[in-house]
C-alpha cells in the first residue's frame, strides 16, 4: 500500500469513530457523564420507538462505511481499531434482535436510583448546580418515556421476574417525598458552599423542581409501575422463559465472555473450579484445628461477632486503610501505574439494600472526577472484615482503578477503545488481582487468605448458578442454596449476588472465564521465557492498549513473548 493509501484511510477511520463517539454520547447521555463528556449534562435518554430505530440505522450505516476502509492499508494499532470497531457494530447489531432495552430495569438500576447521577456530576460551581436543576427539570419526560417502554415490554412478552420487581417498589416509595428537601434529588443541594451568593436561590429553585416536577413524575411512574408493569412481570426467573430467551442468553454469554463457551461448557468449569477451591478451604479450615463440616465454619464466619465491624464508620475505615496498605506496594508488580488518583465512598442509601458490596466507578475524562470505590455500609453486622482486603484488591487496585484509570490515560487510543468495557477483559483483571493481594503482602492471616478463597469461590459459583438458572431452569432458591453450601459469603450478600445475576443475564460469567484465560497466559509466559520473565513487564504489557476481547489479549501477549526473545 502506498503512503498516500494509507494516509487516507487512517484519516477516514479517525473520521468515523469520531463521529459515532459524538453520535453514542448524545444518544446516551447518562455514559456521556460517565466518562466526562460534559456537553450532555442537562439530557437524558431518548427511549422512543422512532430513536431506538434511528440508531439501529446509524449503526448498519457506521457499519457499511467501516466496511470500505480497507484494513490492510493501516498502521497495525489502527487495523487493530478497525477490526474492534467492526465487532463493536456487529455486535450491536445482533442485540437488536432481541429487545434487550426492556431489561434496563433491574433490582439496582434504573428510574429508582436517578439521584446518584448527582455522583457522577461536577457541581463545583454555581454554573455547574444549573446544570443539574436542568436536567431535573427534565427528568419527568424520560420517566414517561420508560414508562412507555415498559408498557411496550409487557406487550412483547420482555420482563423482568416478578420478586426482583418487588424489590424495587421500596426504593421508588424513597423518592415519594412530601418536604422537597428530604428526597434523594436534593442531597446535592444539601452541602452548597455558604460563601456561594447563589446558594440559596439554588435551594429555592431545587425545592421548587422536586415538589411540582420531580415527585409528581414519580408518583405517576410508581402508580404505574405497581398497577399495570409488575402485575405482568413473569413468575419464572430464569431468561429461557422470555421470547428468544435461549438465544438472547447466547447472545450475552458471547458478549460478556468474548468466548465461543457454551452455558455447559461454562457450567462444567465452574464444577470443576468449586471442587479446586472447596480443597483449598478445607486446608486453611484444617489448619486452624476447626472442629466441623465446612459448612460449620462457614456459619461460624457469618455469625462471630469478631469478624464484624461494630458500625459503619468503623467499616468506611476498614476498607480506607486497606487502600493505603496497598497503595506503596504496586511498585513491585508494575513498571507503569496511573496518574489519576481515587477515592473511597459510601454507597448511596438508594440502592445499597439491593446491590453488592461494592463497586467502582472510573474517572472522568476532562479530570474533573478521581475514580471512586464504592463500599456498602448497609448493615455492617452482615459485612465480614476478613474480606475487606481482597475486595479492595478487586474494585481498587491493582483491580479496577489501576487497569480502567490506566487504560482512559492512552491518549493515543481513541476514545471508544480508551473507555471499553470488554468484561471478561476488565472483570477478569479484577479477579486476577485479587490473587496479586498474596505478592502485595495481603493476607497473611488465615481469615484473610480465607476471605480471598471466598472471593474466588463467589466467581466459581457463579459459572454454576449463572448458567443453572438461565440455561438448566434452576429456580432462585435452588441458585440461593447451593451458593449458600459453598461460600461464606453472608446472607445479605448471597440473596443480592442471586437477584443481580437474575435481572442481568450472564454478565458474572466474565469474571472467572476471564481470570482463567489471564492466569493461562501468565503461566504461558512464564514458561516460554523462564529466567527471563519479568512480572512487571507482563503486567505492563497486559495492560497497554486497554481492554480488548479475550482472544485478541492472547494474540497481545503472544507478541510480547516473541518480542523478549
Amino acid at each position: 500500500m502506498t503512503s498516500d493509501t494509507t494516509l487516507l484511510a487512517s484519516r477516514q477511520l479517525q473520521a468515523l469513530l469520531d463521529a459515532t463517539w459524538a453520535r453514542d454520547m448524545a444518544a446516551d447521555p447518562l455514559l456521556a457523564t460517565y466518562v466526562g463528556e460534559t456537553a450532555h449534562n442537562t439530557a437524558w435518554p431518548d427511549l422512543s420507538p422512532a430513536a431506538r430505530a434511528a440508531r439501529q440505522a446509524a449503526d448498519r450505516d457506521a457499519l457499511a462505511q467501516l466496511q470500505t476502509i480497507p484494513r490492510d492499508a493501516l498502521p497495525e494499532q489502527e487495523a487493530l481499531t478497525h477490526e474492534l470497531f467492526e465487532q463493536e457494530l456487529q455486535g450491536r447489531l445482533r442485540l437488536q434482535a432481541f429487545f434487550h432495552e426492556a431489561y434496563a430495569i433491574t433490582a439496582r438500576e434504573g428510574p429508582q436510583s436517578l439521584n446518584e447521577l448527582a455522583e457522577l456530576m461536577p457541581l463545583d460551581t454555581p454554573a455547574d448546580v444549573q446544570v443539574w436543576l436542568r436536567r431535573l427539570q427534565g427528568l419527568p419526560g424520560y420517566l414517561a418515556q420508560f414508562q412507555a417502554l415498559l408498557a411496550e415490554a409487557v406487550a412483547r412478552g420482555h420482563t423482568q421476574p416478578r420478586f426482583l420487581m418487588e424489590r424495587v417498589l421500596a426504593p421508588l416509595d424513597a423518592q415519594l417525598v412530601d418536604d422537597p428537601t428530604a428526597s434523594p434529588f436534593f442531597s446535592a443541594f444539601h452541602a452548597l458552599p455558604a460563601a456561594w451568593p447563589e446558594a440559596e436561590a439554588l435551594r429555592a429553585a431545587a425545592i421548587a423542581v422536586i415538589r411540582e416536577q420531580v415527585v409528581p413524575a414519580y408518583r405517576r411512574f410508581r402508580a404505574f409501575f405497581a398497577e399495570d408493569y409488575l402485575g405482568a412481570c413473569r413468575e419464572s426467573h430464569g431468561i429461557w422463559d422470555s421470547p428468544q430467551g435461549e438465544a438472547y442468553y447466547a447472545n450475552r454469554i458471547a458478549h460478556h465472555t468474548s468466548t465461543p463457551l457454551s452455558a455447559q461448557d461454562i457450567h462444567q468449569i465452574g464444577l470443576a473450579e468449586v471442587a479446586r477451591i472447596q480443597d483449598e478451604m478445607q486446608a486453611v479450615m484444617a489448619s486452624l484445628d476447626f472442629e466441623g463440616s465446612l459448612q460449620d465454619f462457614f456459619e461460624w464466619l457469618r455469625t462471630d461477632p469478631r469478624f464484624y465491624a461494630p458500625d459503619a464508620d468503623s467499616l468506611f475505615a476498614a476498607y480506607v486503610l486497606a487502600c493505603k496498605r496497598i497503595d506503596p506496594e504496586l511498585p513491585k508488580l508494575f513498571g507503569t501505574l496511573p496518574r489519576t488518583p481515587y477515592g473511597v465512598r459510601p454507597i448511596p442509601d438508594t440502592s445499597a439494600p439491593n446491590t453488592t458490596a461494592a463497586y467502582y466507578a472510573g474517572p472522568s475524562e476532562d479530570g474533573r472526577r478521581a475514580g471512586y470505590y464504592y463500599v456498602n455500609l448497609y448493615r455492617p453486622e452482615m459485612r465480614p472484615l476478613y474480606e475487606v482486603e481482597v475486595l479492595t484488591t478487586h474494585e481498587a487496585v491493582p483491580g479496577h482503578h489501576l487497569q480502567i484509570a490506566l487504560a482512559q490515560e492512552q491518549g493515543a487510543l481513541p476514545k471508544f477503545r480508551r473507555f471499553a468495557a470488554y468484561n471478561g477483559y476488565l472483570e477478569g483483571w479484577a479477579l486476577y488481582a485479587e490473587r496479586l493481594g498474596y505478592e502485595l503482602g495481603l493476607y497473611r492471616d488465615p481469615f484473610s487468605h480465607f476471605g480471598q478463597l471466598t472471593y474466588d469461590m463467589w466467581r466459581a459459583v457463579r459459572l454454576v448458578v449463572d448458567t443453572g438458572i438461565h440455561a438448566m431452569r434452576w429456580t432462585r432458591e435452588e441458585a440461593i442454596d447451593y451458593f449458600r453450601a459453598h461460600a461464606a459469603k453472608s446472607e445479605v450478600d448471597i440473596v443480592n449476588e442471586i437477584d443481580r445475576y437474575i435481572g442481568w443475564p450472564a454478565q458474572a460469567l466474565s469474571y472467572k472465564i476471564g481470570q482463567l484465560h489471564l492466569l493461562a497466559l501468565r503461566s504461558r509466559a512464564e514458561q516460554a521465557l523462564g529466567a527471563r520473565f519479568d512480572l512487571r513487564a507482563f503486567h505492563d504489557a497486559v495492560l497497554a492498549g486497554g481492554a480488548v476481547p479475550l482472544d485478541m489479549l492472547a494474540r497481545r501477549i503472544d507478541d510480547w513473548i516473541r518480542r523478549q526473545g
